[in-house]
């Protein structure tokens, strides 16, 4: 492991020290950045998205965190004793740090495997639509007329774009939570 205070983490940043750092981290199994400023954690996390190109996850329970959470990909707001600030600047907010495997392994599953789900089905419903009109040109001598009424085509894309989404979004839970927290693995299947 690497722990690096707030001072020395000044000097790396200021110093242009960046990829021996990150030469360093690469070794590690776990960094901890303790004794920093707001405006570090947030340095570190774009120094991590910038020059290592991963997707980042930042966590946070005060206001000291917000800068780190809003420059990381992913932020999860922690309420608690230190006030509300993080959580506002966060896309998720959870009550206590145990509820993150559970955000992570069981949430996480479920929503990558809708929106997977959904991309296919706008595709189909795209693809669908376009090819009905076009075979229909060749029918009227490529008029440029309509096929469908302006109020079909309102109807279609209500009942054919907003009710499958919400459809998926309550009832689509493809393994149970109790399965995706016991096999922890299954989270990498969709990737």
């Amino acid at each position: 492991g690497l722990v690096i205070d707030g001072r020395t983490l000044n000097l790396i940043l200021q110093g242009g020290l960046e990829e021996k750092l990150l030469a360093l981290a690469r070794r590690c199994r776990s960094v901890l950045c303790c004794r920093s400023t707001p405006l570090q954690k947030g340095m570190v996390v774009r120094l991590l998205r910038r020059r290592l190109r991963v997707m980042t996850l930042a966590i946070g329970d005060g206001a000291n965190d917000v800068s780190m959470i809003q420059a990381a990909d992913v932020g999860i707001g922690i309420s608690g004793q230190e006030g509300m600030q993080a959580v506002m600047a966060s896309d998720f907010a959870i009550s206590r740090f145990k509820h993150l495997k559970k955000l992570l392994l069981v949430h996480g599953h479920w929503c990558y495997s809708r929106l997977a789900k959904m991309v296919i089905y706008f595709f189909y419903k795209n693809v669908s639509y376009v090819n009905l009109l076009f075979w229909y040109q060749f029918f009227c001598g490529f008029s440029g007329s309509t096929m469908i009424d302006y109020w079909q085509m309102i109807f279609f894309n209500l009942f054919f774009t907003s009710v499958p989404p919400i459809l998926f979004g309550v009832l689509d839970k493809d393994v149970s939570a109790e399965t995706l927290l016991g096999l922890p693995e299954l989270y990498k299947n969709g990737q």
